[in-house]
């Protein structure tokens, strides 16, 4: 199958190179020139044998609002989009209806892997109606893990990017708990190797879990956390499922502390912040911040 790749950043482009591993043509397009297949989107569509199918990794908001705009006059009915970004799912409904309107398909699809992706496979979850869905199957196939996990449609157009929002939110969630509780045991005198407790948890626990070996990597790194500062991020996904929880009046009192935590850590040098870039770091390759000499 032949694809068309927009956005070869830190997933994009592992995303490119997994889906060529698995015999598919992939033409990719970014900004930088040194990784770019193509000088521009005209170019990239011209290359690309009708039906055909783009997927549009770029940030979240106006950039891919762009994109989308500037495929819109060059794609033709029974072409596909898809959006494999961070959107708001507000966003996958208009623009499914924009691409609608000129006969061009429309999926969203909520991506979670990070850097290990290319190594591991892409979690997916994926929104829109299922002939816009079965075009673009064997790419999904080729992205998702091996075995029978890894991938769901999760209903119509919109759906993808909410059930990812929502894996975002528990994600913000667990990383505070496990910074909380590393926190803890480094404060008490009587615990001497927090590192190896950390490790201890890693076989046979209820808390074993991914994000608790990235924690011990991050550990083994770093073992008391003193290269970094307590300040972290919030990708957009975190507030957005609070807001969406508050539209729906669920209580999510776990995932909204986390998300005020991260406020918090902006505020001064918190300890468990430290915890939290360096795990964001870990799975995602999101960028930390030095700590103040």
């Amino acid at each position: 199958m032949q694809l068309g790749l927009i956005g070869l950043g830190k997933m994009g482009g592992n995303m490119r190179e997994r889906i060529r591993r698995a015999g598919h043509t992939v033409i990719g397009y970014d900004r930088n020139p040194e990784v770019s297949d193509v000088s521009g989107l005209a170019e990239l569509v011209d290359k690309l044998e009708a039906p055909r199918t783009v997927w549009v990794m770029v940030p979240a908001g106006a950039a891919t609002q762009s994109v989308i705009d500037e495929l819109g006059g060059l794609l033709q009915p029974g072409d596909t989009v898809v959006d494999g970004g961070n959107s708001r799912w507000t966003d996958d409904e208009k623009h499914a209806e924009e691409l609608g309107a000129k006969g061009i398909g429309f999926v969203d699809a909520g991506v979670s892997g990070g850097v290990w992706g290319l190594q591991n496979g892409y979690a997916l979850m994926v929104g829109g109606e299922a002939e816009h869905v079965a075009k673009v199957q064997p790419i999904f196939d080729a992205l998702k893990p091996e075995g029978p996990y890894g991938y769901v449609h999760a209903g119509k157009v919109g759906a993808g990017h909410f059930s990812k929002m929502v894996h975002n939110g528990i994600e913000y969630a667990m990383m505070q708990a496990y910074a909380e509780g590393w926190e803890l045991l480094e404060k008490v005198d009587s615990v001497e190797n927090v590192r190896e407790v950390f490790r201890s948890w890693q076989e046979g626990t209820v808390i074993r879990s991914w994000l608790l070996d990235l924690a011990v990597n991050a550990l083994d790194e770093d073992v008391h956390l003193d290269k970094l500062r307590g300040y972290a991020e919030d990708s957009g996904e975190g507030r957005w499922t609070v807001e969406a929880a508050i539209d729906n009046a669920v209580p999510l009192p776990a995932i909204t502390a986390s998300l005020f935590a991260r406020f918090a850590s902006r505020q001064e040098d918190s300890p468990q912040m430290k915890m939290i870039a360096a795990l964001r770091n870990q799975f995602g390759g999101h960028a930390v911040e030095s700590a103040k000499k």
